[in-house]
């Protein structure tokens, strides 16, 4: 099964009687919280989903800006946005998936089978002139049991080894890659080895998804292939799902490193390369 679905797609299953959970994951750098474009607008029945607080644990520079959030942090959060056993899951946001597909991924290693991102976000529903509701959500809290361990990771030490052993995917803009510019983090630069592979590359302008064989080509001219270790890394792991996600269209298994450059560049010890 795709770990995509259409606006028209989504609409047909809401309308099914047992339809998805749908979770709504606006958040941006230069604007966190999305609660208030959450309630401007958004798909009926969905529910808001505050990355910060409940896709990512509290924690020091040294283990990034976005750790992971411990499983029962993202039970007692999943059973908040209504979640039960079983629950088909289907996430979206309105910056072109590259915040959703946090849930997505952290959905699956904590073993919810059934989770699709809306390919083209917010816009894509929008676009299709499909009905939006307004106001704040309520949902009746669930009971899911959630565990971790679906997704495979890579710490700090193994990511250095995927970039000489396998191919470590840097998604942040090629400008950060290089070390032209560096916004948010103590160094510029990238992982020594890290191949430059930005999330933007793999979406039209609309942020609807490349096809498969596209994403396999892009994939397959930056060095995938079947049976090398291959992951991912960005910021501080927040678009790198968009990567993950991207290569799981494409075919290809991939692990995340979820300290990403915001863990690696606050250790003055690591190595720093900078340039294409």
């Amino acid at each position: 099964m795709s770990p995509l679905v259409t606006a028209t797609e989504l609409h047909a299953l809401l309308a099914a009687a047992h339809p998805p959970k749908v979770l709504d994951v606006r958040w941006r750098l230069d604007r966190p919280d999305g609660r208030s474009d959450f309630e401007a607008g958004h798909i009926p029945g969905a529910v808001y989903v505050d990355l910060d607080t409940e896709l990512a644990a509290p924690g020091a520079p040294a283990e990034g800006r976005h750790p992971l959030p411990s499983p029962g942090r993202l039970q007692a959060a999943a059973r908040r946005w209504g979640l039960r056993d079983g629950d088909a899951v289907v996430v979206y946001d309105d910056l072109k998936n590259m915040s959703s597909a946090r849930a997505w991924w952290l959905l699956r290693d904590a073993g919810v089978a059934d989770v699709r991102v809306l390919d083209g976000a917010y816009e894509a529903w929008v676009q299709a002139g499909l009905p939006i509701k307004t106001g704040a959500a309520h949902p009746v809290p669930g009971d899911i049991t959630l565990g971790s361990g679906g997704c495979a990771t890579v710490p700090m030490d193994a990511a250095a080894e995927v970039a000489v052993r396998g191919i470590l995917l840097d998604a942040r803009a090629g400008e950060r890659y290089r070390g032209d510019v560096e916004p948010i983090d103590p160094r510029a630069g990238h992982i020594p080895g890290a191949v430059s592979a930005p999330t933007t590359g793999n979406v039209d302008d609309d942020g609807t998804f490349l096809s498969p064989a596209a994403l396999r080509a892009r994939f397959t001219a930056l060095g995938v292939t079947d049976g090398k270790p291959v992951a991912a890394y960005c910021g501080s792991g927040v678009t790198a799902s968009h990567e993950i996600l991207a290569l799981a269209v494409a075919g290809f298994d991939a692990a995340l490193y979820p300290g990403s450059w915001s863990q690696w560049s606050n250790h003055p010890d690591r190595p720093v390369a900078t340039g294409a």
